[in-house]
């Protein structure tokens, strides 16, 4: 029993360590478990979305803040990186959402970052997930060159 008990003492620190910035803060995990030691600030992240074109993907982690979330479900978020880009985070299988008031937290995201053209559809489906106005959905006309990462693993710091 005594074997059992350290044992299950141990998985308990391992889950919570300090290297989780989640349980640092109070915050949330979300997904798979990543490894936080090397993961690339918002900065270092837009130079690696300006040199992926459409097609291309890059497996890795950063940080950034929470811009937008999916208003119904959580299922989608935004962050912006420091040249006002914004990045699209859909979650990996739909395994897990994030929480619908979240925006303005700083999160570590890991998981699939890649470009690609969203028609217009998809970009007022967003829209009006986010709580546009129909003034601001009409006014969405053309595909964009879309910032996308596909999450498996969310960290968010309260």
């Amino acid at each position: 029993m005594a074997i059992l008990l350290a044992a299950g003492n141990f998985i308990f620190a391992q889950n919570v360590s300090a290297e989780d910035p989640a349980h640092e803060n109070g915050g949330i995990s979300l997904g798979e478990k990543f490894d936080i030691q090397n993961i690339l600030s918002p900065y270092q992240m837009e130079l690696k979305y300006g040199d992926l074109k459409p097609g291309d993907s890059l497996q890795v982690a950063f940080t950034a803040e929470v811009t937008s979330v999916c208003k119904n479900k959580g299922c989608w978020m935004k962050i912006a990186l420091p040249a006002g880009e914004e990045v699209m985070i859909k979650f990996k299988d739909y395994a897990f959402f994030v929480p619908k008031d979240i925006e303005s937290h700083t999160v570590f995201i890991n998981g699939l970052a890649y470009v690609e053209e969203m028609p217009v559809e998809e970009q007022k489906h967003y829209a009006e997930d986010a709580g546009l106005s129909p003034e601001e959905i009409a006014a969405i006309k053309e595909p964009k060159k879309t910032l996308l990462f596909l999450a498996d693993g969310v960290n968010i710091k309260k």
